[in-house]
């Protein structure tokens, strides 16, 4: 069997391929890879672009592992196992009045997969879906059950938040929800100078702050999200159909074909696309916000730097394609993020702006993303864990504090690397 991501970047021929159903089928398959010295690795939605789920040994496939264990609607505590897509999430929590605090633009992941690999959204004081996680159950690599959450063993707790499936397969997510909710959106586009200029203020009047930003053009597409109270104001179907689906999704992905062909008509086309911006106002239930259907496929580099770096970043990045004689059709990506505690976590110990690119699949992406890359190399810049990049694992020390001690927890729990792979033995040394 050959496997191939979401993106089509990314393939392996796995040994032994395993659906398992409970936490005992996984503790059994771990046991087993261990016994024959076969690396194993859990695998979900295959939305990562890097190769961090690639194995040549046991693959489980966790596609059949998306059960609710538990919900207790009063703490808001849910349970739920570690193949469960967002999109079945919040359809599950909806029905018990619950939601989650905040969430990334699409929810196609598994649970286990965007929380392992740093998966977040944007907000001014609500942080990564990580932070919103307060149990988790794994299997070690001795094919041991083990429960850990910041009362028990609070260590392998704190790491495996954003574990990067490096320290066992987790079975099971506990999520602190909340009473459900409404967001208002406001998306409107804004001069590019504008929003450089005005960016701390537009990330402070909103609870969730965004930007799109086209190539070759001085406009950028913002969105400010907050909660109301109602009514529910949400955009037509025939509105929806026709701006989300047949624009953003349809025609863009007709421009995006037509630009691979004819690089040198990206810019008007970009530009085209950019005066076609219009504002909209609209109130729905947070998932249909927080989220938005992605059918044009594409490869993504994200790097998290400080926040206040930000501004005079982007200000360099606004004229590289241009500087190196690049074409690129995919709009740039910016999100926020408060500092949290969680030691891989992108945003570890710092406010921080998310920058990501991206280009169209089937189009070479090495020589625009080297170039942005190098824009972060003094600033400490981190990348997604799940997105492309070039560093290693000593680079990568120098950029988060508690670097060693995540290393050091690895390999205590799982001493022989029976969950690494090429990508983790490059990113977290061998």
């Amino acid at each position: 069997m050959t496997w191939t991501n979401w993106a089509g970047n990314q393939t392996m021929i796995p040994a032994r391929v395993a659906h398992p159903t409970s936490t005992h089928d996984i503790a059994d398959e771990v046991r087993g890879a261990t016994a024959k010295g076969l690396r194993l690795k859990a695998i979900g939605a295959g939305h990562s672009f890097t190769a961090i789920g690639l194995t040549d040994g046991v693959l489980l496939d966790l596609s059949s592992y998306d059960a609710l264990v538990s919900v207790h609607q009063a703490s808001g505590r849910v349970t739920v196992q570690a193949g469960m897509r967002l999109r079945r999430l919040n359809s599950l929590l909806a029905e018990h009045g619950l939601g989650l605090t905040n969430m990334g633009d699409i929810d196609v992941q598994t649970v286990a997969g965007a929380v392992s690999t740093g998966t977040h959204g944007t907000g001014r004081s609500s942080a990564a879906l990580a932070t919103q996680v307060v149990a988790l159950e794994l299997v070690l690599a001795d094919g041991s059950v083990v429960a850990c959450s910041a009362d028990q063993q609070p260590e392998l707790f704190s790491a495996a938040r954003v574990g990067l499936g490096a320290l066992g397969v987790i079975s099971t997510v506990t999520f602190q929800a909340e009473p459900a909710f409404l967001l208002e959106a406001d998306e409107r586009p804004m001069p590019l100078d504008d929003v450089l200029d005005g960016f701390e203020q537009l990330v402070a009047e909103s609870e969730h702050f965004e930007f799109y930003w086209f190539p070759h053009t001085s406009i950028a597409l913002t969105k400010r999200n907050r909660r109301v109270d109602g009514p529910a104001r949400p955009l037509s179907r025939a509105r929806t159909l026709l701006e989300d689906e047949a624009l953003a999704n349809g025609l863009f992905g007709l421009t995006c074909r037509l630009g691979q062909r004819v690089p040198r008509i990206i810019p008007r086309l970009n530009r085209f696309a950019a005066s076609a911006l219009s504002a909209r106002s609209y109130v729905d239930e947070a998932p249909a916000v927080f989220t938005s259907p992605r059918r044009v496929r594409f490869c993504e580099m994200e790097y998290a730097v400080p926040r206040a770096e930000l501004p005079a970043l982007f200000a360099e990045l606004r004229t590289l394609p241009e500087r190196h004689a690049l074409r690129i059709s995919f709009p740039v990506e910016v999100r926020v993020a408060p500092a949290d505690d969680v030691p891989l976590s992108t945003a570890s110990g710092r406010d921080t702006a998310y920058i990501a690119v991206h280009m169209f699949r089937g189009t070479p992406y090495d020589a625009y993303f080297a170039a942005v890359e190098r824009l972060f190399e003094d600033v400490g810049g981190r990348p997604h864990w799940g997105k492309l990049h070039t560093l290693g694992a000593e680079q990568l020390r120098s950029r988060y504090p508690r670097f060693d001690e995540f290393v050091a927890l690895r390999d205590h729990v799982d001493p022989t690397h029976v969950f690494g792979n090429d990508y983790l033995e490059r990113v977290l040394g061998s």
